[in-house]
């Protein structure tokens, strides 16, 4: 008989959808997916894109899910209590769980349903934190007490990464109690097996003015402090290195500013916020993804992986959580230290010698993610919370 796990989560999200759909299909596990943002059933407003984002892939198809009525008063992600479930903990109780996985605990119903559940059935736990933002000082003594205590009502947790790791470690989890269970995208989908993608996006480059010998360099997200595009433009202009172009893609708040900075340019080029079925045709567009972050709170940079599954070449800032795991300097790109212009400029110069440098160090790229996967994420949780319930 399959083992019942309820899964509890904020809202239904792009990169998490499809690996629920495929842990529906499960011979060992029954699972269902509680989401305790009840309102995310609407559009939702990004502040850090400044506008309403519906995503255009589907998000709740081929798996069980229930929206848990939420009764913050200012609903949202943005605080402790913007998520306030009070029939969270008995609609998991009377689905039968046998075990529960949360993603996240700084919720109000995410954090009471730990505690309800602890002792009771095994609490697994899903984040990506690490210690990377860290500063030290009192705030960051007191938070690390905080966090201990915190970690103490749960039984195990699935890191996404070395980074993750080390996190959990340090605020008392036992190795013992860590199973990895990697941070993943759709590699199938981005990796365009059809070829449309890329014919789509030579189309693109040519509309642009990009010649096919030139090469692309990527900046894809929100344009925020946190990531750093300011860094890239800086390099870009300092380098004003023949055949190379920029390519800024996404919305925030520091649009203005890189506009400006770029007027009259012809090699810099900018594109608004691009829907998921639309963001692989962008990265089939360039030869290198740059993730300059410097802060706080990257703690991953999942369009690192989405550009190694397209089979790109990276460079990202050692303040994204995943770049001890997902790049090797030298073969797939380098890790470059946060802030450091000089470094990047000379990182990107090295990178664009030639063609054929961007092309070995994508084909690199497109190997090492193969493991970084949904079915990877599944398998994970199906072998681990099933051997906890049958010892």
């Amino acid at each position: 008989m399959k083992k019942r796990l309820a899964i509890i989560s904020t809202h239904p999200i792009q990169y998490n959808a499809p690996q629920f759909a495929l842990l529906a299909r499960s011979e060992n596990l029954l699972s269902k997916v509680f989401y305790t943002w009840g309102q995310s059933q609407e559009k939702l407003f990004d502040k850090d894109f400044g506008k309403t984002i519906e995503w255009d892939i589907p998000l709740l198809e081929g798996y069980d899910f229930e929206f848990v009525e939420n009764v913050s008063k200012n609903p949202g992600l943005t605080g402790f209590n913007g998520i306030v479930c009070p029939g969270l903990v008995q609609k998991i109780e009377s689905w039968g769980a046998e075990a529960i996985l949360v993603y996240g605990w700084n919720f109000h119903a995410h954090y009471r349903a730990m505690r309800h559940f602890k002792g009771r059935i095994p609490v697994w736990f899903r984040g990506d934190s690490t210690l990377l933002d860290e500063t030290g000082g009192i705030k960051q003594i007191v938070r690390r007490i905080i966090l201990r205590f915190i970690y103490r009502n749960i039984d195990f947790a699935f890191y996404v990464g070395q980074n993750n790791r080390a996190y959990y470690l340090k605020h008392g989890l036992k190795p013992k109690q860590l199973f990895f269970a990697p941070h993943a995208i759709d590699n199938r989908r981005f990796g365009d097996p059809t070829g449309a993608m890329r014919r789509e996006a030579k189309q693109r480059r040519v509309e642009l003015g990009i010649n096919e010998n030139e090469t692309v360099i990527l900046f894809a997200g929100k344009f925020e402090p946190k990531k750093n595009p300011i860094l890239l433009l800086e390099a870009a202009l300092a380098l004003q290195k023949p055949g190379i172009h920029y390519l800024f893609t996404g919305n925030g708040v520091l649009e203005e500013r890189l506009r400006e900075m770029a007027s009259g340019n012809p090699n810099i080029h900018f594109l608004p916020f691009q829907n998921q079925s639309q963001i692989p045709v962008v990265y089939h567009m360039c030869d290198i993804l740059a993730l300059p972050s410097q802060g706080p709170g990257e703690t991953w940079g999942l369009v690192v992986n989405e550009a190694m599954a397209c089979g790109k070449a990276i460079l990202v800032s050692d303040k994204a959580g995943c770049a001890i795991d997902l790049v090797k300097p030298g073969i797939n790109g380098y890790i470059l230290p946060s802030g450091d212009l000089r470094q990047c400029m000379q990182m990107i110069d090295t990178m664009t010698q030639s063609t054929g440098v961007c092309h070995a160090m994508g084909e690199a790229s497109a190997r090492m993610i193969v493991p970084w996967s949904f079915e990877e994420i599944c398998r994970s949780y199906e072998m681990n919370v099933v051997a906890n319930l049958n010892p």
